[in-house]
């Protein structure tokens, strides 16, 4: 039999490019593929400003002599910036609140023992509507379940107060923009408290990428490698009522994705010079939280028997309009040693956290530096915050002191009317990540775009800045 080869005539290749265009808008966010959760509204285009808004980019506010501080939610996080704030200069703690009466006396008692002056407490699961409604309150500071950090920190702004919320900031990109708009519309400050900014190493390598050491950065990854199973199952000191395990059984992408890219987004100047423009995103499949709960419970009992959707291992691949990389990984569930990983890669140079610590510089970039030479680095490029409040942040501790500088950055830049080191861009952008990787995990890793939250002006920056005042 003799067979014929032809070329495709005109009309076959107009039907290849139907079919073709027809598959691919079947997997787009607004009409996903297969049992995809996604609906049409979920096309994540940048809405025009509402009018009367402007950018709040290095917003600048009136000084407050003394920062007046509400604390919601008294927990893991909570607890421990009551013992923060005790140490400093301007930060006063005037509320308390928790649902949990118990987490609220436990506080109260630690301010009375630091020498604080008392606090109101607050039980009640509304009471923060009270708090932000308080005219004695600047500053709400929301350490509560992920699901009250955008209702409680639109409320505040709403109420005139600067709002500084736990990670994430955001759920969804729809309540990212309700926080933009809110800090555009009211001109308050609203942060994201990622502590992983002001780790030591981070810190240092952020000095030496703004003075060039790194040459021009092209990629860098970050990631929230964290055995929490133990903590995801425990009903009595865990997560309170359990609300971190009902995330992983719920959705599935990079649920937690601040920690590992907070430092690097910084480092590559995201939103001041660069944006971040689309992202893919794939999880593996979910094994961990199955086998835990059989060795744990049981291959009868209710936890084993449960379906977790979160994938063990997400892998989410960031592309910049200025055309870098970025890679961010999430694992809660694997037995693994900690890693954020923290890795920064440029033209003249490497550097990375874990899972060894180390830097490679032109023209030897094929070695790392020997362990005196990356000390007298680190030492030489010591930020200068660090070497400000660097050994009282040691001595006072917070994941080895970066809590401290955290609050104390927050609080300083409230007192001296600067702008904070974070932004409510920096929240809305890191936290949209979450909902924008679930569409592109739930559509067979499809690229997403990344909304463009300054509307434009991210080019009119060049560089982060972390402001102090000039003597």
């Amino acid at each position: 039999m003799k067979t014929i080869c032809t070329k495709p005539t005109t009309i076959s290749r107009m039907m290849i490019l139907a079919f073709t265009l027809m598959a691919f808008f079947a997997c787009q966010p607004g009409q996903p593929a297969g049992d995809s959760p996604f609906t049409a509204r979920e096309v994540f285009e940048t809405p025009v400003r509402p009018a009367g808004q402007h950018h709040v980019l290095e917003l600048r506010t009136e000084p407050l002599d003394t920062v007046r501080i509400a604390i919601v939610g008294l927990g893991m996080r909570g607890i421990g910036a009551v013992h923060r704030f005790s140490f400093i200069e301007g930060a006063k703690i005037v509320a308390l609140a928790d649902v949990v009466p118990a987490n609220v006396e436990r506080a109260m008692q630690m301010m009375a023992d630091r020498g604080m002056p008392p606090a109101d407490g607050y039980t009640g699961a509304d009471d923060w509507k009270a708090i932000c409604e308080r005219e004695d309150v600047d500053l709400v500071y929301i350490c509560t379940h992920w699901d009250l950090h955008t209702p409680i920190a639109v409320y505040a702004m709403e109420q005139g107060k600067h709002a500084a919320t736990e990670i994430p900031a955001a759920l969804t990109v729809d309540e990212a923009w309700q926080l933009v708009n809110t800090a555009e519309r009211t001109r308050r400050h609203m942060m994201m408290l990622e502590n992983c900014n002001y780790d030591f190493f981070e810190m240092a390598t952020l000095n030496m990428a703004q003075q060039g050491l790194f040459g021009e950065i092209v990629h860098a990854e970050g990631a929230y490698i964290h055995d929490l199973r133990f903590l995801l199952f425990e009903e009595e000191n865990g997560y309170w009522d359990m609300w971190r395990l009902r995330h992983n059984e719920q959705y599935d992408g990079a649920l937690y994705p601040m920690h590992g890219l907070g430092p690097i987004a910084h480092a590559l100047n995201i939103h001041r010079g660069d944006r971040m423009e689309y992202l893919v995103s794939v999880s593996s499949g979910q094994f961990g939280l199955t086998a835990y709960a059989k060795d744990k419970f049981g291959e009868e009992s209710d936890y084993a028997q449960r379906e977790y959707k979160k994938g063990d291992m997400n892998t989410t691949i960031i592309k910049t309009a200025r055309g870098k990389s970025i890679k961010i990984q999430h694992d809660v569930t694997s037995p693994r040693p900690y890693s954020r990983i923290h890795m920064l890669s440029g033209t003249r140079g490497f550097a990375q956290k874990w899972p060894r610590r180390g830097i490679a510089l032109e023209p030897d970039g094929h070695s790392w530096l020997s362990d005196e030479e990356l000390e007298k680095l680190l030492q030489e490029y010591e930020h200068p915050i660090v070497r400000e409040v660097g050994e009282q942040a040691r001595r006072v501790g917070g994941h080895g002191g970066m809590d401290f500088i955290m609050d104390y950055r927050l609080v300083y830049c409230l007192r001296h009317g600067l702008p904070l080191d974070q932004d409510v861009y920096d929240a809305a952008e890191w936290s949209a990540i979450i909902e924008l990787s679930r569409v592109s995990v739930a559509n067979q890793g499809m690229p997403v775009k990344i909304p463009d939250f300054t509307r434009g002006a991210w080019n009119e920056l060049s560089t982060v800045t972390y402001y102090t005042k000039k003597p």
